[in-house]
């Protein structure tokens, strides 16, 4: 029955308890009409993301967008794709977008160089040392001599610790092997050929060889964290969104970090949701599509409270930042 024959069934109607019956359906058929009418005047605001197209970030916003948990934290997500990281940071810097992902060091250098950025968590992992089966490297003293491959460059992340904690056991990665950097892909195929003897890469780079067999992880940094004495589960990649647009906008950031966090949630104890994202993972292969998944789960980061922020402080001082120009405790977004 419509909500015009109910109204004409009410106006009949002969009994008090019809009467209110007859109402009650009439409000319960206007109302949702009335909110969608009140949501049409006052749309929701929008949150513009730059995102690598094949990027694990955009793993998590797809499921963020499909179950509209941008929506129902006040928002309105909207994802624009590019190429490479440089398209991204391009975007971020230029303010075509309010944000994109990017690591701690890049965020550490813009504040150096004057351009704060606020910080909100995004994964904890690093990447991993990654060898072939058969190989006879399991320390650190096994890498002299050897020919490692780098991703990343020679500024990156993963092999600033690496040599940090190579360092401390006396082993000098830069005098004492051959280094090659080169672009993820390129250095697999090198590692699978033998032509490199080791390769650092980033862990979805890493997760995919493992997937697909014939290599093995001779170190995990976030383990190799652990030995400088710091948490191995700190976020060192995160959505970056410039201080000035955040301060202007805390709403609408809190927002999106609690519908990140609900999304993470969702994403770990729930491995049916990971089917609708697997398009966007290229895994074909189940044991490559575990592996993606697998390693996503195990590096969403706890939320950031002030002993981990102060961690995050050491580990960008071990990595070359100086103590009175690290960034402050302000620009890591704390989760509502």
């Amino acid at each position: 029955m419509t909500p015009t024959s109910w109204f004409h069934t009410c106006l009949h109607a002969r009994t008090l308890g019809v009467a209110r019956r007859c109402v009650a359906a009439v409000l319960i058929a206007v109302l949702p009409l009335f909110a969608l009418a009140q949501s049409a005047a006052q749309p929701l605001p929008v949150l513009t993301l730059s995102v690598l197209q094949f990027g694990t970030s955009h793993w998590e916003l797809d499921h963020l967008k499909r179950h509209h948990l941008d929506k129902s934290n006040g928002f309105e997500l909207k994802v624009r794709l590019v190429a490479d990281l440089p398209a991204s940071r391009l975007a971020l810097s230029s303010g075509s977008v309010d944000g994109a992902v990017s690591d701690l060091l890049w965020a550490q250098a813009r504040y150096e160089a004057g351009t704060p950025f606020r910080y909100v968590a995004f994964s904890s992992q690093i990447g991993e040392l990654l060898v072939n089966d058969g190989s006879d490297i399991r320390t650190l003293a096994d890498l002299r001599g050897k020919r490692i491959g780098v991703a990343g460059g020679p500024d990156g992340l993963g092999w600033q610790l690496l040599q940090q904690v190579a360092t401390g056991q006396g082993v000098d990665l830069a005098r004492e092997a051959t280094v090659q950097y080169a672009a993820p892909p390129l250095l697999s195929q090198a590692l699978r050929r033998g032509q490199v003897d080791a390769l650092l890469t980033f862990w979805h780079f890493s997760a995919r060889m493992r997937g697909e067999g014939g290599v093995r992880t001779a170190f995990r940094l976030a383990d190799l964290v652990s030995t400088l004495d710091l948490d191995s589960d700190l976020p060192v990649l995160g959505y970056l969104f410039a201080d000035s647009w955040a301060s202007e906008h805390g709403a609408l950031l809190r927002g999106f970090a609690s519908a990140l966090r609900q999304t993470k949630d969702q994403l770990a104890a729930e491995p049916d949701h990971w089917q609708a994202i697997r398009p966007l993972m290229r895994a074909d292969d189940e044991a490559v599509f575990a592996a993606l998944r697998d390693s996503f789960v195990e590096g969403i980061p706890q939320p950031l409270g002030e002993a981990r922020i102060t961690a995050l402080h050491r580990l960008l001082e071990l990595t070359g930042a100086r103590p009175a120009k690290l960034m402050p405790a302000a620009l890591f977004q704390s989760e509502p």
